[in-house]
């Protein structure tokens, strides 16, 4: 497993919405410990998502954007006997937290030649109405777990 942080009980909410998801955000987007740069491009995108989502708060678009990417199910390895199967199984919350940011952050900096807050405001508003990578990326860990449920009985 990766490395154990205190960062769930040590979690300050973001200061402008209050919001530990968030600030969870933040912190996985800086590089470098950057974090004022990284928070100039999550408020930048919010206020972007701001003018296309309007009605909505930005920050209840975001939660339900990483509500939408979260998987519920993915497959993992589990060799029986020589043989390796993809077996489905279900995901945590905090995994699916977690795979759910890193997937939108990977699809914001795949693509390439403008300005950061724009991508991540690309992304979070196509993850918002269920498409873009992130949400594709989702869409096929379900699509595999179906396909290996004959497996699901060596869930462990």
């Amino acid at each position: 497993m990766g490395k154990i942080t205190a960062s769930r009980e040590t979690l300050k909410p973001d200061p402008r919405y209050k919001s530990i998801l968030a600030s969870k955000f933040i912190n996985c987007l800086m590089l470098d410990g950057k974090k004022t740069t990284a928070q100039d491009v999550f408020y930048g995108a919010m206020d972007e998502l701001k003018k296309r989502v309007p009605g909505e708060e930005p920050i209840d678009v975001f939660t339900q954007a990483v509500e939408n990417v979260k998987p519920h199910i993915e497959v993992r390895s589990k060799r029986v006997g020589g043989a390796a199967y993809q077996v489905p199984m279900q995901v945590n919350r905090t995994r699916q937290q977690s795979l759910a940011i890193r997937w939108l952050l990977m699809a914001v900096r795949e693509k390439k030649g403008r300005p950061a807050h724009l991508k991540l405001a690309d992304e979070l508003f196509a993850a918002y109405n269920r498409e873009g990578t992130a949400y594709t990326r989702r869409e096929n860990v379900h699509r595999m777990a179906d396909a290996n449920k004959a497996f699901a009985h060596f869930a462990w």
